[in-house]
């Protein structure tokens, strides 16, 4: 497994520090993690439509759902810096064993709510906890490839998890969720037995320090402003992306159709294997399997970010925006045109391409933005946009793809979502005209 330290960043096999064993730990940890969380996740829309709950109800959960996993982290990592990583780790998999397998005993809306809710609040406890182990664990030297190593394992264990939920749930639900509750069991049997906490200077933040820091950088009101504005414009339909494509896959594309291109490109095997056969023997693709960007991050994101690299962040990020206007566009087309179904592919990789482009160049952004002093604050409060992204995904977009369907017409969610994106663009290029763009701090 070490192997890995020998390559990459144009930096001499000598002069990179060897990561530490609790490094690996960490990583083997998050990928579990991610196939837990997202095995779940991804299929829920659909589950939940399975038991007859409408999507405004649907949206709620997603909504208090997200807005649950990206606030608490904020709590869970001063805790972490207090009490230890290894602590904090085992107190989330507590709160998410037992919520997983609840979700196998109950079906009414407020216990689904309820155990969703639980295990939001598990994974935003679980959340800093990994990236803070390899912030730790990693130095000026090797920290490029550290972190470069912990978001292949988030895309590895994000894309495996829908994938294999969507090949049980198949035969039925509760042996999906058992997998993420397996999958949570042996984190927690790892991290007894092999997670040694890594030597740190305790930087023991308060709470309330931590919120006079978040009331720091939103004294800054154009950086707030460019917050929200980055909450309403990106986050908003990145989230609903994600909350509604795998639902309308599986309800509103024919997914047997989907089987047959697929197979007719790369052979029976490797069809069967994103399929599943229905009752009448008819084998379709799962929407859940195929609705997500992880495997194609994970080929491309070196490539593009080495793209794009001597473009400046936010001409990269107004490109990402209509990029990915561009794909969800195609997702409507593939229900409207006549046997456009595999359209969905390239609507989901141009998707991918506009994350790639967008997701780091923004986050690259704002640390360049920040006083230096507080470039980790500034990074921190980026946490907010997504939140605010997160929160209103659910209630605006998923209620509104209900009632598009009632509508009888599904796709048109998606030309609201890439109109959404082109105004996006719009709107940061007027920001950046208005506001001026952000003097770039010296490197």
């Amino acid at each position: 497994m070490h192997h890995d330290n020998k390559q990459g960043g144009g930096i001499s096999a000598g002069t990179r520090s060897a990561f530490p064993p609790v490094f690996w730990v960490a990583n083997i940890i998050e990928v579990l993690e991610r196939f837990a969380y997202y095995g779940i996740y991804f299929g829920f829309g659909i589950y939940l439509t399975h038991l007859g709950y409408s999507r405004d109800q649907l949206g709620i959960i997603q909504s208090l759902f997200l807005l649950l996993s990206y606030a608490l982290p904020l709590i869970s990592g001063t805790f972490a810096d207090r009490y230890g990583f290894k602590k904090v780790l085992i107190i989330s998999y507590l709160a998410y064993l037992p919520s997983i397998l609840l979700l196998m005993l109950t079906k009414s809306f407020s216990g689904i709510a309820l155990t969703m809710l639980s295990i939001g609040f598990a994974a935003g406890i679980f959340k800093p906890l990994i990236a803070g182990t390899v912030r730790v664990t990693t130095d000026r030297s090797n920290k490029t490839l550290g972190f470069g190593i912990f978001y292949a394992m988030v895309n590895i264990g994000g894309s495996f998890g829908p994938i294999v939920a969507g090949k049980l749930r198949a035969i039925s639900w509760n042996h999906a969720f058992l997998a993420s509750a397996i999958a949570i069991g042996i984190m927690l049997l790892i991290t007894i037995l092999f997670y040694k906490e890594p030597p740190r200077q305790l930087e023991g933040e308060s709470l309330s320090k931590k919120f006079r820091d978040i009331a720091i950088v939103l004294s800054d009101a154009k950086f707030a402003a460019f917050l929200v504005l980055l909450g309403l414009f990106f986050w908003l339909p990145f989230w609903a992306f994600f909350n509604l494509c795998a639902i309308y896959v599986d309800s509103n594309i024919d997914t047997a159709r989907l089987y047959l291109d697929i197979r007719s490109i790369f052979g029976a095997g490797f069809a069967d294997f994103f399929s599943q056969a229905d009752k009448d023997g008819v084998r379709r693709m799962l929407g859940e399997t195929i609705s997500h960007t992880g495997y194609i991050i994970m080929i491309l994101q070196l490539g593009i970010s080495r793209l794009f690299e001597k473009i400046k962040p936010m001409r990269s990020f107004m490109i990402g925006l209509i990029i990915a206007a561009v794909g969800v566009g195609i997702l409507g087309l593939a229900r409207s045109e006549k046997g456009g179904a595999s359209l969905i592919f390239l609507g989901i990789f141009l998707f991918a391409i506009g994350e790639m482009i967008t997701s780091p160049r923004i986050q690259e952004y704002i640390t360049w933005i920040a006083p230096r002093e507080k470039a980790g604050l500034y990074m921190g409060s980026n946490f907010l946009a997504t939140m605010i992204g997160g929160f209103t995904s659910g209630f605006l977009y998923t209620s509104l793809s209900g009632r598009c369907d009632k509508a009888g017409h599904p796709e048109w969610v998606w030309y609201i979502m890439a109109a959404h994106l082109v105004l996006a663009a719009v709107v940061f290029w007027g920001f950046v005209k208005v506001a001026g763009d952000f003097r770039e701090q010296e490197a």
